[in-house]
């Protein structure tokens, strides 16, 4: 294969199920020439992944644009059809696998996992060209007629196990309000101590009472703001007073601190070991910095008088509670704030109050 007329990329090649693959160093303004994306351009039956997800481009083009000096990318894997050759740099058996990968101009690449970091790669060398020279790994699988890139697909990611939001959070040393709720998870005695940093949900015999993301999700709401939006000082300042106050404001916590209830007997018979009082009073807070910005803390120390026992089912039922299980979605987290905020005597905005209307029709 002439030169002149084949890609060339120097790689490495391997052996996996008795056949030949290459792992290359492919320039990133490569990337959008020659692997195929929009899902017009590839036959149904040979489409490997699902259509792309156009919201999660911008995200990942903002990571590598504002990190030009210290973003990490994992490999892309790709199909190709086509001609390719290798040439060992060397005949010796410790270099015999290092070379040149030629792969012909007329050939089809398909990517069989990284068609969102394929698309942000093309949308941020629209924006800082000069990443264009920078390199990515790209695996190579020979796949003649592209007929087996939906199984090399699955292959791939049949054992795939995504991260929880929790840990992503926990190794996130770049986002501002990611870095806050750790330095506020680990400051506060409670949240110290009862705080679960990996998981999203707690089992009922979890000797945690919130997980990180509870956390992190509570200080959206509470700035109204959200996530990867910026932070402020005063912003922080906030939050961590408002935790402190919140955490000697609920009676429970301070049981549980005191080894006078357990974290499972709260779970089990409070709505307060639930991710659903965490974010409601996060709209609480938010309500009250905007409008109660002298006071807000007088307001906190009245959660000392509510009853949160799941037996409530006159207050809670409908609310936090459905069919007698505590569960979390937008609008049990609203109706919640808006009970609580009755509670505090504090008024509903218009939005609140129609959907307390409603609810309490359905009631009715």
């Amino acid at each position: 294969m002439e030169l002149g007329f084949s890609y060339n990329f120097p790689g490495i090649k391997g052996v996996q199920a008795g056949k030949d693959y290459y792992i290359a160093m492919c320039p990133l303004r490569v990337i959008p020439k020659i692997f195929l994306f929009d899902e017009d351009e590839v036959p149904p039956e040979y489409r490997s992944q699902r259509i792309i997800n156009k919201n999660r481009i911008p995200e990942i083009t903002n990571y590598i644009v504002n990190n030009p000096t210290d973003y990490v990318f994992s490999s892309l894997t790709a199909s190709v059809d086509g001609d390719i050759e290798f040439t060992s740099v060397s005949k010796e058996s410790s270099l015999k696998d290092v070379g040149m990968l030629s792969i012909s101009l007329d050939a089809k690449f398909l990517i069989n996992d990284g068609q969102h970091r394929r698309a942000a790669i093309e949308e941020a060398l629209r924006i800082n060209p000069d990443l264009g020279s920078e390199t990515i790994s790209v695996v190579f699988f020979i796949d003649d007629g592209l007929k087996n890139s939906q199984q090399i697909f699955s292959d791939l990611n049949r054992h795939a196990v995504n991260t929880t939001s929790s840990i992503g959070i926990l190794y996130d040393h770049r986002d501002k309000l990611a870095i806050i709720t750790k330095n506020i998870s680990n400051s506060i005695p409670f949240l110290s101590r009862y705080t679960d940093k990996e998981r999203v949900s707690l089992s009922k015999n979890s000797p945690k009472i919130v997980a990180l993301n509870h956390i992190f999700n509570t200080n959206l709401k509470l700035l109204g703001i959200s996530k990867g939006d910026s932070v402020n000082q005063e912003d922080e300042k906030f939050l961590k007073a408002f935790w402190l106050g919140l955490t000697d404001s609920v009676s429970e916590w301070t049981q549980v601190m005191n080894k006078e209830l357990t974290p499972k007997d709260l779970r089990m018979n409070y709505i307060i070991g639930h991710g659903v009082f965490f974010e409601a009073i996060g709209i609480v807070g938010n309500y009250l910095r905007k409008y109660y910005g002298d006071e807000w803390e007088h307001y906190i120390e009245k959660l000392k008088d509510i009853d949160w026992s799941r037996s409530n089912t006159d207050i809670w039922e409908g609310r936090a509670i459905k069919n007698g299980r505590v569960q979390k979605n937008t609008q049990t987290i609203r109706l919640t704030a808006n009970q609580i905020k009755k509670f505090l005597s504090l008024p509903l905005t218009e939005q609140e109050a129609n959907l307390e209307n409603e609810f309490l029709k359905g009631a009715s």
